[in-house]
């Protein structure tokens, strides 16, 4: 191993006696060598990495491994004191003959300037080309038979002297960008004659930072007419290469000088303000921001001494250290926390109603439960530690409800999603040895409330994750526990901060995905979805005067009647919330607002017969919701969107076996339904006056529409069995009539759960009977009265019971 340091210094001539030797070639007859300068065509070879060596070049190279190092030992004690350098073939490879390229530089050794047992620092002189006729390995010594390669004389060739003057007046381009190049170039331009354009070309190959196999090709190419176009090419590179490199330094000094600039101005400003007593010091200015904010703060013990420590502490840091930044933050978090700092509350009833009125349509139970909430928290003096979770689909007003709730109690309201969130350094902060570290959501929310007894909402609880990074819910459970968040401790804080004052209200669109521990904590209000006399109500009190206001309309140019948006919500929004409706009563203002861009200006009147040019073809059609047929049944189901309606078919093939199969997309749950019907069929078929051997020659299919939704839960025991007598018997039930209930292989119909979202989900589908479990009688009665008017409900126990509503017998 070696290394090539690239110096360039000026070769050193020798005055020596002509000596003859069998073992050397010829040298032309033009040239008058001395005996000493004649080349051996016998050499010991040095390999080279990561660049070849150049004829006409001083090399000063360190030589490393034992192998080398006595090479160079032995080439010393040779007369000619001559060796070869070869470039490798494959950098990575150890030296060997076979790692070797065909055509090197002989050289002599000028000077052994340090050498040991592993490494030596040579000087040489590179002198000619040569090529390899035949290597071996000797004891690991590489060695070689040579075939030298001299160049001849261009004493007058006008072309190669053009290309001459070409290769200098690129160097002389490079000296000027760059001057490092500049004394080599000199030295060489001052030894080295014009009429020599091949040592020239070499020095200028030699000079370039082109990679090592370029290099090599320059060496290995013999005609000089083609080495000369090939280093003209890398002086051109190189030159390109140094005019970036100028001016990117140009760049960086332009911005290091500009700033420098300013650094200093700023300095001297700040000398002259602190002499005229303009400012004082940034590190005492702001140890006086931090101890005027704790003034009107009130901290617990543990925090004060904090405080005080950190202030001491960040008294003696120097403003430019790192640690000075990590103080300063921590300083800052501590004292701007509300600290000690309430609202009053209003426990007045009237005003919490008048409030929750305002901003509601509807609800009156949920409504009911909030006033009991105030009213109990002024007998008692304070609602600490409360902890509500509103629960219901989408769009039927969580979120607003609890920003009523903090209107009505005169609370700072801040809101959060927790939805998604996988990391419990989001809810109790990250420690601050961590770069970028801050406090938790749950302090984050305290200093934008501003005071210590905000309202702050947890929104989409139900959605919270969880990850190799840590559980959030968990770290949920010291923020909504009332006997642990008094010193609820965040991981930056590092002191205990008070929450048991604050009133925190989660929402949700199901229980079943969070944790019970969790729902343990908090104590659940249920927000089932709106009716069609509501969402009428909702639509003509908010959603179309904000619908207005935010498109630039007024009632005087759009309106639309009672029977166009009672067909939007039948037709195109029978979601259990809002938010369709809203969606549906935008796209008519938008359309209005086109309209009237394009120059309308009488007044939009919106009625039934223009929903379809506003809205397009309805997404629900009446035939779909109520179709009475044979082997035909309407369900009622609960999904995380509120009440809704199914209808269960059922048919059947002759076969020559019998057979059952479902399809719908159905959970494991309705499947286990399906076979339970079909199994309680088959054991009571005199009961129903069906022949005993039906089943063994029909083949049949139970489905349930639409075959693109999941579908799953244990209430469809009783609407199965009743499809499939329908079908059988080919008699249709009566009329807009609707149930639920799982059933047992004995006949007994199980209780189900969702009776309110059902219940509302069967009036939206205009149903007028309801087929109920006898144990959700007391949940029916529960329900407001504007719920169960006009609706005939029947509670059952046994299935016979169902047989006799659904089919009149």
């Amino acid at each position: 191993m070696h290394d090539n340091f690239n110096d360039h210094d000026e070769s050193i001539e020798y005055e020596i006696e002509v000596e003859t030797d069998t073992d050397v070639q010829a040298i032309p007859n033009d040239s008058l060598v001395l005996a000493r300068d004649i080349l051996p065509s016998h050499l010991p070879l040095i390999p080279l990495r990561p660049r070849p060596a150049f004829p006409g070049v001083i090399i000063p190279l360190t030589i490393t491994g034992k192998d080398r190092v006595r090479t160079i030992k032995q080439a010393m004690e040779t007369e000619t004191q001559a060796i070869g350098l070869v470039m490798v073939k494959e950098l990575e490879e150890e030296d060997s003959a076979e790692n070797l390229q065909r055509v090197g530089v002989a050289a002599k050794i000028l000077k052994l300037i340090h050498t040991d047992k592993d490494s030596a620092h040579v000087l040489v002189n590179s002198l000619e080309r040569f090529t390899i006729q035949d290597v071996h390995d000797t004891d690991g010594i590489i060695h070689a038979e040579v075939e030298y390669f001299f160049s001849p004389s261009f004493t007058n060739n006008p072309e190669l002297k053009a290309y001459s003057m070409a290769i200098i007046s690129t160097l002389k381009e490079l000296v000027q960008i760059n001057p490092l190049y500049s004394e080599e170039i000199k030295l060489f331009l001052g030894r080295t004659s014009m009429d020599d354009p091949a040592r020239l070309t070499d020095f200028a190959a030699n000079l370039t930072n082109a990679n090592g196999f370029e290099l090599q090709d320059v060496l290995e190419t013999f005609d000089l007419h083609r080495r000369i176009d090939k280093v003209l090419v890398l002086l051109k590179k190189e030159l390109e290469v140094s005019r970036l490199q100028t001016k990117i330094s140009q760049q960086i000094e332009e911005k290091v000088s500009k700033q420098q600039r300013e650094f200093f101005l700023r300095e001297q400003f700040k000398a002259i303000k602190k002499e005229l007593g303009l400012e004082k010091e940034g590190k005492v200015s702001e140890i006086e921001k931090f101890q005027e904010r704790l003034k009107k703060l009130t901290l617990n013990e543990e925090a004060q001494k904090a405080v005080d420590e950190e202030i001491e502490k960040l008294s003696l840091i120097e403003p430019s250290s790192p640690e000075y930044n990590v103080s300063r933050n921590y300083l800052d978090w501590l004292t701007i926390l509300p600290w000690g700092r309430f609202s009053k509350d209003s426990y007045d009833i009237k005003r919490a109603r008048r409030v929750l009125d305002r901003d509601h349509y509807g609800l009156k139970d949920v409504k009911e439960r909030i006033l009991e909430f105030i009213a109990v928290g002024k007998m008692k003096g304070d609602i600490s530690g409360s902890i509500l979770c509103l629960v219901g689909p989408p769009g039927v007003g969580k979120t607003s409800i609890g920003k009523s709730i903090a209107d009505a109690l005169k609370r700072k309201f801040y809101r959060f999603s927790v939805g998604g969130m996988r990391d419990e350094a989001e809810i109790k902060g990250h420690r601050r040895t961590y770069i970028g570290a801050m406090p938790g959501k749950a302090i984050q929310a305290m200093k934008s409330a501003g005071t210590a007894n905000p309202v702050l909402m947890l929104d989409e609880i139900d959605k919270i994750g969880a990850s190799f990074q840590g559980d959030p819910a968990s770290a949920l459970l010291e923020v909504l526990d009332p006997e642990q968040n008094g010193s609820f401790r965040d991981h930056y804080l590092d002191v205990p901060f008070d929450l048991s004052n604050v009133m925190f209200i989660a929402t949700a669109n199901q229980l079943d995905t969070i944790p019970g521990p969790l729902l343990d904590r908090m104590e659940v209000i249920h927000l089932s979805g709106y009716i069609l006399e509501e969402k009428l109500e909702i639509a003509r009190r908010y959603l179309i005067p904000k619908a207005l206001e935010s498109h630039g309309l007024d009632r005087s140019q759009v309106s639309i009647n009672k029977s166009a948006l009672a067909d939007i919500v039948d037709r195109y929004a029978r979601e259990a919330g809002v938010r369709g409706l809203e969606n549906r009563i935008k796209k008519i203002m938008r359309r209005a607002a086109m309209e009237f861009a394009e120059g309308r200006t009488e007044k939009i009147q919106v009625t039934k017969r223009d929903i379809e040019t506003y809205l397009g073809k309805p997404l629900f059609a009446e035939e779909e919701l109520i179709k009475e047929s044979p082997g035909v049944v309407t369900g009622l189901a609960w999904t995380r969107m509120g009440g809704a309606t199914l209808q269960i078919e059922a048919t059947a093939m002759k076969s020559k076996g019998k057979g059952f199969k479902q399809t719908g997309q159905l959970g494991k749950v309705m499947i286990e339904s399906s076979e339970i019907a079909y199994s309680y069929v088959m054991g009571h078929l005199q009961d129903y006056d069906i022949p005993e051997d039906y089943f063994d020659s029909h083949f049949v299919h139970l489905h349930v529409p639409a075959g693109a939704t999941p579908k799953d839960g244990p209430s469809a025991g009783i609407t199965m069995t009743t499809a499939l007598l329908s079908m059988i018997r080919q008699v249709p039930v009566r009329k807009h009539l609707g149930m639920t209930g799982e059933l047992s292989l004995t006949g007994r119909v199980l209780p189900i759960g969702g009776v309110k979202e059902k219940t509302i989900a069967a009036r939206r589908a205009g149903l007028k009977a309801l087929i109920f479990p006898y144990d959700n009688k007391k949940d029916y009665e529960d329900l407001p009265d504007y719920l169960r008017e006009g609706i005939e409900v029947h509670f059952v126990k046994k299935y016979p019971d169902v047989y006799k509503i659904a089919f009149g017998e």
